[in-house]
């Protein structure tokens, strides 16, 4: 069984509309590569030129901030939850 992905509303229009997208692999960044592969414009605004996370976009696996296991090196499993929340300026 995949991990389920979710997105917010500004990131579901890179990747055709969908608010949730399953992938796997052992770690986060794994899974984030999968999604940047089959939505290149969306893993532009995931990660970096080095595949890193971006400071401003948080993960959170199974409701837990990915910073404190250790990013995407983080490992998964079948049936965790990852939800990705951009920082969005206001004001």
């Amino acid at each position: 069984m995949p991990i389920t992905i979710h997105l917010p509303a500004v990131l579901a229009e890179l990747a055709e509309g969908r608010r949730t997208l399953e992938a796997g692999g052992a770690t986060l960044g794994n899974a984030v590569a999968e999604v940047a592969a089959r939505y290149p414009e969306l893993g532009r605004r995931l990660r970096d030129d080095r595949g890193q996370p971006y400071p401003f976009v948080t993960f959170y696996l199974n409701d837990e901030d990915v910073r404190f296991r250790g990013g995407f090196s983080a490992p998964i499993g079948d049936g965790d939850e990852i939800t990705v929340v951009p920082a969005i300026a206001g004001g």
